[in-house]
């Protein structure tokens, strides 16, 4: 077997990185997983001029008068700037038990598990019009009931993956492309992954849902303070969705993307 050495591995990442970019980001125990490949026979194209999109009836009626302040600041740029969603009811797909409650101890585990997630799902509802739907066909936003896949970091010194761990939860987002009005038409889009593990309680399922649920709503970013749902650490009594939270998310969402709009 031909051994490849270090130099021609850096010369295979760098012939095909006009094709294909990955970017791997680590924020507090979550992973991204960014794969993009610009790439439509006939058709040269360049990525959408980055413009707001008119907000939704939900936070355009939200209105603060207490002042708390936002966390704005905290949010992350991604290669499109801000993940907006700009078509409503955005799709939820929460993969469900296939058993009745009563039919087994894991059976009814797996309902405990969908209701606390189903909850969490619904309490965001308020805030941004959502649909829980029954195919993953039609999600923006699907829900599995796993452990996220172990993940481990590259060493550049000792060219060797290290430190792999086990996290509970993990949300991933991807860019693809969707027709638009014309045939010829394509809107950059993107959907949303977040894997739960099934072994929480329900109080921490619910909280880590609830959490999660935030990041693939656009809020891709922590909180430094604790009564925010948000918030970078678990806590012991995870907060509800908080007026902070609601402010940074109409923030967001009065920023501009590249994401809902057609490519030049």
């Amino acid at each position: 077997m031909r051994k490849i050495t270090a130099p021609k591995l850096r010369r295979f990442l760098h012939s095909t990185r006009k094709r294909l970019l990955w970017i791997a980001i680590l924020t507090s125990g979550l992973i991204l997983l960014l794969s993009i490949s610009w790439h439509i026979p006939g058709i040269p194209f360049s990525l959408p001029t980055p413009q707001p999109h008119p907000l939704p009836q939900t936070l355009a009626r939200w209105d603060d008068q207490t002042g708390v302040g936002d966390y704005f600041t905290e949010i992350k740029l991604t290669p499109v700037e801000y993940l907006v969603w700009s078509e409503f009811p955005v799709q939820v797909y929460i993969e469900q038990p296939r058993e009745s409650a009563e039919s087994s101890a894991s059976a009814k585990r797996f309902h405990d598990w969908y209701n606390a997630v189903l909850q969490a799902v619904e309490e965001w509802t308020g805030y941004l019009p959502l649909q829980v739907v029954s195919e993953t066909e039609s999600a923006d936003i699907t829900i599995v009931r796993s452990r996220p896949p172990l993940q481990a970091s590259f060493n550049q010194e000792t060219q060797r993956f290290e430190n792999i761990r086990a996290r509970t939860a993990e949300t991933r987002y991807e860019f693809y492309l969707r027709p638009g009005v014309e045939e010829s038409q394509r809107i950059l889009a993107h959907k949303f992954t977040i894997y739960l593990s099934p072994h929480q309680t329900v109080d921490y399922t619910l909280a880590t849902a609830r959490h999660e649920f935030g990041h693939a709503l656009g809020i891709w970013g922590h909180s430094p303070v604790e009564t925010d749902t948000m918030y970078y650490s678990q806590v012991r009594h995870p907060p509800e969705i908080s007026v902070r939270d609601i402010n940074t998310l109409k923030r967001i969402y009065q920023q501009p993307t590249r994401l809902g709009w057609a490519l030049n």
